[in-house]
């Protein structure tokens, strides 16, 4: 499947970083704009940086605009928001939201974005009750497409410090074998391998992967 133009939210993170490197790399891709709150310096022929400001909804819409696929591969931590909680949403939830809204609004064919294993609104951890939030939430927009990528622990080079999930990805491989399957650390490369890969076996409705699915796609 061959698409003229494409966007991509948080090129700057693990599974972000790895999605552009692939879509930079695949002929079947034409135009990928790059949003973000500064330029993203690389150039290439596919590169359209794209600076908004997240808090104004009409620049999401123009961002999206034009697109048949969307990747949205956005998150903050605690750290980050000094421990508001408030903030944390503003960016976990109402930015992913916007976006998946202004899919809506466009009728952008397909929507691809990361969650979390566990995503869960009844959850009473903060960060999974979160995620599972958005996901009603998305889910409940009814867009064209939507695919909802659950991993667990990421393992890969972050150019960010985030010493928690540092000492996951050193813990977790060693328990590896008794860990259940969909719990199991995985490779942010192999997520974002996986993205665009579903995004080439186009399906209608709300569709949700973990594990075992992103390993066989």
């Amino acid at each position: 499947m061959k698409f003229k133009q494409v966007t991509l939210f948080g090129a700057t993170g693990l599974i972000g970083g790895y999605l552009l490197k692939f879509l930079l790399k695949d002929s079947d891709i034409h135009l990928i704009n790059l949003v973000g709150r500064k330029p993203f310096h690389l150039k290439h022929d596919k590169i359209n940086n794209i600076v908004i400001d997240f808090e104004d909804f009409s620049s999401i819409l123009n961002s999206v605009s034009g697109s048949e696929l969307v990747f949205v591969s956005i998150g903050t931590t605690m750290s980050k928001v000094n421990g508001d909680k408030q903030k944390y949403k503003s960016v976990d939830f109402d930015i992913i939201f916007n976006i998946a809204k202004a899919c809506k609004q466009k009728n952008v064919r397909q929507l691809i974005y990361v969650s979390s294993l566990g995503a869960n609104s009844n959850s009473s951890n903060f960060y999974l009750r979160l995620k599972g939030e958005i996901d009603e939430a998305i889910a409940e927009l009814n867009l064209n497409s939507t695919s909802v990528f659950r991993p667990s622990v990421l393992l890969g080079k972050r150019n960010e410090s985030r010493p928690g999930e540092k000492i996951l990805q050193l813990v977790m491989p060693l328990l590896d074998f008794i860990i259940p399957s969909d719990s199991k650390a995985i490779k942010a490369e192999d997520v974002a391998k996986s993205m665009l890969n579903n995004s080439k076996n186009y399906k209608s409705g709300f569709h949700i992967f973990q594990y075992n699915q992103i390993k066989n796609i």
